[in-house]
């Protein structure tokens, strides 16, 4: 790998940390930047790698939210450690169901919540606690633990995105919030993928290493501005990274 590539690779980590953070997606920026730098890379591989750089900048993430932001841990707290398990199975199965089966029912979900999104404008704006019934309770965790996990280890990018967008409507959390205990929720969902993938020998150690620092100075930046601008921020970011999402499947597909 060329100097050139090397940089593009940082760059990509960096932007990526920043997206993470505020909204998640970063997988949308990091992992064509793996593929890009490294043709012929097994995919494995740079799902690997691109989960090393990621769960460093998800934990710095979580820590810098956890710090500022009231966390519910009736939701983070049980819904951490499912999401490592349901991760690793995921990143298990990624090796024989293969991702682009799973496109067109991504990109309609991610159409669907474009507009949800852009026609409830109060969505997320203030908190809604009397959402937060036991019920619904239960069923974040299953969401955030269970079913994102999962799809965050068999796929990956716009994970955080649908975590954000799951504790909002579920129980009532402001964008804020909701973000900070979606960065909770994706330290587990990461580690569990990335322990699946470094037991198979699919981590590229070194550049890894590399894009891990600069994911983790990526994320600091997005979270302290996440907090500093507020709801209206974070959603604004929302809306751009579903709407970059769903023109990357939309290419995918066509192309």
């Amino acid at each position: 790998m060329g100097v050139g590539e090397l940089a593009g690779l940082l760059g990509a980590a960096l932007a990526a940390g920043w997206v993470d953070a505020v909204v998640g997606g970063g997988g949308l920026l990091l992992l064509p930047a793996i593929l890009l730098a490294s043709p012929g890379i097994p995919i494995a591989t740079a799902l690997g790698t691109n989960k090393l750089a990621a769960v460093a900048g998800t934990s710095t993430a979580a820590y810098t939210y956890a710090r500022r932001v009231e966390i519910d841990w009736r939701v983070a707290g049980p819904a951490v450690p499912l999401a490592f398990l349901f991760a690793g199975g995921g990143a298990v199965l990624a090796a024989s169901v293969p991702a682009a089966a799973f496109k067109p029912v991504i990109l309609a979900v991610l159409v669907s919540v474009a507009i949800f999104v852009t026609f409830r404008p109060q969505l997320g704006a203030v908190p809604r606690p009397e959402l937060a019934t036991p019920k619904r309770v239960v069923l974040a965790v299953a969401v955030a633990g269970g079913v994102v996990a999962l799809y965050d280890g068999l796929v990956g990018p716009g994970t955080g995105t649908f975590l954000i967008l799951g504790l909002t409507t579920i129980v009532g959390a402001d964008f804020v919030r909701a973000s900070a205990m979606a960065k909770l929720v994706n330290v587990g969902t990461n580690l569990g993928a990335l322990a699946v993938f470094a037991s198979g020998g699919h981590v590229w150690w070194a550049a890894g290493a590399g894009m891990a620092v600069f994911n983790i100075l990526g994320a600091s930046i997005g979270a302290r501005m996440a907090l500093k601008r507020g709801t209206g921020f974070v959603r604004g970011v929302l809306l751009v990274v579903v709407l970059g999402l769903v023109a990357r499947l939309t290419y995918d597909l066509l192309g």
